[in-house]
């Protein structure tokens, strides 16, 4: 069985607010909604892109997802888990930033043996 993350953001306003934040008429906070309804849709496309729940992407406090194929947990803390601040999620996610740096400085926390993304980001949008 195929798990398919189901979308709760519609891609034209999620790509929209992609646009406004990389075009800079956004603030990167998690107060500004653009910022925050980007960070949630980049969650949304790589539980798309690499569906299944052995791997938890967290972004606190806007949101998290599972994602790649594999063991699935059912309670507690998953095994493989990776943690970043908004900001970081969201210069992975684009390409700002590689994952390796951003592991290497410290920014990302990651445990487990499928805790890496480094194949999957970053997401391609074609809008660079």
């Amino acid at each position: 069985m195929v798990f398919m993350a189901k979308r709760k953001i519609n891609p034209d306003a999620g790509l929209h607010a992609l646009r406004e934040v990389l075009a800079g008429r956004s603030e990167r906070n998690h107060g500004d909604e653009n910022f925050a309804m980007a960070v949630r849709y980049l969650l949304e496309c790589l539980a798309e892109l690499r569906p299944g729940n052995s791997v938890e992407v967290r972004v606190p406090p806007l949101g998290a997802t599972q994602c790649i194929e594999g063991p699935t947990h059912r309670r507690g803390t998953p095994p493989n888990v990776i943690e970043c601040d908004a900001q970081t999620w969201f210069a992975i996610a684009v390409g700002e930033i590689s994952w390796s740096d951003a592991v290497a400085g410290g920014r990302i926390r990651a445990s487990g043996t499928r805790a890496d993304l480094s194949e999957v980001l970053p997401l391609n949008f074609g809008l660079n």
